[in-house]
């Protein structure tokens, strides 16, 4: 039997007896409740995770901004809210989402390379607490529309450090040839512009270096920078109530590491402190590591097709379910709902039913397996429903959240109807 040591960085996902369990809710009664693919996610574990952050701030005027494009299903958002977090956005969207949850406006953030027009006059109306620009020529274009709209939009600069935050390239944004943010060099120089644009009002600064990180190297380069940027900036005769220190941290997909919310963020708040920052307004916006081991992905084995290089397990879980091996090369653990003694462990490759080589969701797998098993992708609570689509007319998952014994759909599995409603009829004669 396989013990809760064997499934990394779920803390709250263990077998009682030879049942896999998310909290006290055994996962395979969920799966023969909604049917498979599923997305379980534990409350327990989102609150534990969040709670790391407020330990580490504690004291502190300080605001979690959760990045919900991590996970943007309205169930999560509404506990967040309802535990005091804030909102990273990037899109228009995702600021209905967060109005939709019960979220307050004054507590968003936009982030984001490509915030339209329509966006920006959406977010002006909302009344949302800051813009974090990425570019000068963003800066002009919300001066236009706040001054179109009759309001003064607030804004934070992103800077672009040049930190390495030693994580995957299309994760990493904080280096020079990054589309993210403002050169360290230009800094300055755009602060001075945006302090001139009668339809701006500079509240901040804003830096994040990318995702996953699992060192605390990066973030302590970062906030080096950031703060002599902020000592040059207010030099120059422009003050800064806040400093967004962003997000990034990662989790344990497989025996990683990276440092305790509660540790690093002390560390950085010591550096603030020996520069006479320590009473700053704080933002930080943690994604993937609020919620990303709170979730599994559980799955149907639906063929076992042996071969003489490689063995093939397919499942109904697929690329458009759970779409960062296929982005990323990205590893999630793999384990039973309930371990078979009855069949020889064999060497397999897990992989989607979608018609694309790169449908694989594990390589090189050690499983006992049989048609109909169920199994669990861990770590899923974070870039996998929010990337979720339709390829090859899939319906995207439904989704529960468990808490303690008891568990809640929190979205109903999306059906080709629901597809189908929102195309047209038939197309030119």
């Amino acid at each position: 039997m396989m013990s809760i040591e064997n499934l990394p960085g779920q803390p709250h996902v263990h077998y009682q007896g030879d049942r896999l369990h998310l909290e006290q809710v055994p996962l395979a009664t969920l799966a023969e409740q909604y049917g498979t693919p599923l997305f379980v996610y534990s409350q327990a574990s989102i609150l534990a995770a969040l709670a790391g952050y407020q330990r580490g701030l504690a004291g502190r005027h300080a605001l979690v901004c959760y990045a919900m494009k991590a996970n943007s299903s309205l169930g999560i958002l509404r506990l967040l809210a309802a535990a005091g977090c804030g909102f990273d956005i990037v899109s228009g969207g995702e600021l209905e989402r967060v109005l939709a949850a019960g979220g307050e406006p004054a507590r968003v953030i936009f982030s984001g390379v490509g915030k339209t027009r329509g966006e920006m006059r959406q977010a002006l109306k909302a009344g949302i607490a800051c813009f974090n620009v990425e570019s000068e020529a963003e800066l002009e274009v919300l001066n236009e529309v706040a001054i179109a709209t009759g309001t003064r939009a607030p804004v934070s600069i992103r800077v672009n450090p040049n930190v390495d935050p030693m994580t995957h390239p299309y994760i990493s944004t904080g280096l020079k040839g990054s589309k993210f943010g403002i050169a360290h060099e230009r800094t300055v120089h755009t602060y001075r512009r945006a302090a001139s644009l009668a339809g701006l009002r500079v509240v901040g600064i804003d830096c994040h270096i990318g995702s996953q990180i699992t060192q605390e190297g990066p973030y302590l380069d970062a906030t080096d920078r950031m703060l002599d940027l902020v000592e040059s900036i207010e030099s120059a005769g422009i003050p800064i109530e806040h400093i967004d220190f962003g997000g990034g941290l990662g989790i344990n997909y497989n025996g990683d590491r990276p440092p305790e919310a509660d540790t690093l963020w002390p560390k950085l708040l010591a550096k603030l402190d020996a520069r006479g920052f320590g009473q700053r307004r704080l933002l930080i916006e943690p994604g993937r590591s609020l919620v990303g081991n709170a979730g599994v992905c559980v799955t149907e084995v639906l063929y076992l097709k042996p071969g003489d290089q490689k063995n093939f397990c397919v499942v109904d879980a697929a690329m458009n379910d759970l779409p960062r091996p296929a982005m990323y090369q990205a590893y999630h653990g793999i384990v039973p709902l309930r371990p078979r003694s009855d069949t020889a462990s064999s060497v397999w490759e897990v992989v989607g039913p979608v018609c694309e080589s790169g449908d694989w969701i594990g390589h090189e797998r050690s499983l006992s397996l049989r048609s109909g098993d169920l199994l669990a992708v861990l770590s899923a609570g974070a870039y996998c429903m929010s990337m979720a689509s339709n390829y090859n007319s899939r319906g995207r998952a439904a989704e529960v959240l468990v808490s303690g014994t008891a568990a809640r759909l929190i979205r109903r599995r999306e059906t080709i109807h629901d597809q189908l409603a929102a195309e047209q009829g038939p197309g030119f004669a």
